[in-house]
């Protein structure tokens, strides 16, 4: 092993520029990834006397609040996990593989929550089931029904997380050969005995990957519990939060973020390393046009109304939103008035303008680093191969929670004081979602044959000319993938955003939990509405910048 990393080493020297980026994404993977994480495991661990220790985790078992905490996060989190990939299941079975109408319309509303403020969710429901909500207070007349607690959480959780598990099972249920269908039923099978012993074991992986990443993004949600738990329902995400906002406890903070991350990572590990080894193979081929027939039409149409009533939700909830926004005072003059609008772009320029550069600085830099990673894990032999990847999609299991206390404690003071400054927002974002645009960019390259690149470097090319010239326009699929998602998640991130804004810097999603919290629910959803707007927007722009050039790619002759 040892002769092996020595002649990789060798055969990278004789490109120095290449080996200099290698070190450099190395050394900023150590610094703004694993460093943060180990400053909130050792602020977990030590005394008020400096001293290492067990005393803060002891405080798990000894106080009420805090075990109350793990209990309803590791609850809330398993049953938003069954739920989600439930509905999420239904919506991929019947956009997938039945043939209902109105299929590409459905898809965009089952979608729909995933581009917008994750706790977009938690005010429509509040307009809608609050004290003044239009369903409890208007239609129903009821006065003492609250929303608050685990029901307003799960519900809200739901509607947020669904989609990502419809993405999930959208591919899987769809790589299915349709013929293995018609195949059992060839030999006698009943469409129940298709369906449960065939489509369901090979999902099986599928759905067991869905539940767990909705189980990770669940228990390190913090917005919906910001909002809909309240003071009766503690979680561990909002409750470590409160210890050091409200307490200034960085101690007690950090060890409820330690204790935050171990399920979690647990989850990524399962997810990753053992689901990954246990997908079923079935298509040799592409799939053929035949539509599933393992169910009777009476289950196709009954499937078919919980998309259709889920993506109704979709629509009333945004409805609501929108109506919210433009209503005067909620819950007792419904008066069209567009003061919160103008309170938002008077008031607020400054926050909208604040996190439309983060977001426009984070995009190209995560976009780019994103796909540079991928060639080098892909495309590249060399010593610590295997530690970069890791560490570069570590931050996807880490609740944003733990990431923002981490930067919090890792860049407070010398040698890096970024605390208060754009740098430390853009450097948070670009390490905690490039995950998703690393792996979007390896499962493309490895599609592509390294013929083609080889052919560059043969003509004179170095290794950074051919991934600019010949690799990047290639997978310009994933790299736009990675440009929407690290734009997406800019916008409306919430859970490590909070700890890191300041007076000079903030942004729209934490000043939106502002308004909630001040009881300003038409101003926030003023906010909602605008931000939704700029991401549909960039989406589409993205879009054209990303599809053009990969079109221009398209015609480079080889």
């Amino acid at each position: 092993m040892l002769a092996r990393a020595k002649s990789e080493l060798r055969v990278i020297a004789r490109d120095p520029l290449l080996m200099a980026v290698i070190v450099v994404i190395m050394a900023a993977l150590v610094v703004f990834v694993v460093v943060p994480l180990w400053r909130v495991l050792l602020t977990a661990f030590r005394a008020p006397d400096g001293t290492l220790s067990l005393d803060n985790f002891a405080l798990l078992a000894e106080r009420r609040l805090y075990r109350n905490a793990l209990r309803n996060s590791l609850m809330v989190g398993a049953l938003v996990g069954v739920l989600g990939v439930a509905l999420g299941y239904v919506a991929a079975f019947v956009l997938t593989r039945l043939k209902v109408p109105g299929r590409g319309l459905l898809h965009t509303l089952v979608m729909l929550p995933i581009i917008s403020p994750p706790f977009a969710g938690a005010i429509s429901i509040l307009f809608l089931f609050g004290f003044n909500g239009l369903v409890t207070r208007r239609l129903l007349g009821l006065t003492d029904f609250s929303i608050y607690g685990m029901h307003g959480v799960v519900l809200s959780q739901v509607f947020t997380f669904a989609p990502i598990a419809y993405l999930s099972l959208r591919g899987v249920l769809g790589g299915i050969n349709p013929t293995l269908e018609d195949a059992a039923m060839n030999v006698g099978a009943s469409r129940w005995q298709v369906f449960w012993r065939v489509i369901f074991p090979l999902s099986l992986p599928g759905i067991a990957s869905a539940f767990l990443v909705v189980l990770i993004e669940s228990m390190a949600d913090f917005g919906n519990p910001l909002v809909l738990a309240g003071a009766g329902f503690p979680m561990l995400a909002t409750q470590a939060y409160l210890e050091i906002t409200g307490s200034f406890n960085l101690a007690r903070g950090a060890m409820l973020a330690g204790v935050l991350l171990l399920p979690s990572v647990t989850a990524f590990a399962i997810q990753r390393y053992y689901l990954a080894k246990r997908q079923y193979v079935t298509v040799t081929g592409k799939p053929t046009a035949s539509t599933s027939k393992s169910v009777t039409p009476l289950a196709k149409w009954t499937l078919y109304g919980v998309v259709v009533a889920f993506a109704a939700v979709v629509v009333a909830f945004y409805a609501v939103i929108l109506l919210g926004a433009a209503t005067r005072v909620w819950g007792f003059d419904y008066s069209l008035d567009l003061r919160h609008f103008s309170y938002v772009f008077a008031v607020g320029w400054k926050t909208v303008k604040d996190t439309l550069i983060v977001a426009v600085v984070t995009t190209p830099i995560s976009g780019l680093l994103g796909m540079l990673v991928a060639f080098l894990v892909v495309r590249r032999r060399f010593p610590g191969r295997g530690a970069m990847e890791f560490m570069s999609i570590l931050n996807f299991a880490v609740p944003g929670t733990v990431a923002g206390i981490g930067y919090i404690l890792a860049f407070n003071g010398p040698p890096l004081l970024l605390t208060g400054t754009l740098a430390i927002l853009v450097l948070n974002f670009v390490f905690r979602y490039v995950p998703v645009g690393i792996q979007s960019g390896i499962a493309v390259l490895r599609q592509i044959d390294p013929a083609i690149e080889e052919a560059a470097q043969n003509l004179g090319a170095d290794a950074l000319t051919t991934f600019r010239r010949v690799t990047l326009p290639l997978i310009a699929p994933a790299f736009f993938s990675g440009l929407v998602f690290a734009f997406v998640r800019a916008m409306t991130a919430i859970s490590s955003a909070i700890f890191l804004v300041s007076a000079n810097w903030n942004l729209m999603t934490v000043q939106i939990l502002n308004e909630v919290g001040s009881g300003r629910l038409g101003v926030a959803a003023a906010y909602s509405i605008v931000l939704l707007a700029i991401v549909l927007v960039a989406f589409w722009v993205i879009s054209l910048i990303v599809g053009r050039g990969a079109q221009d790619a398209s015609t480079v002759q080889f």
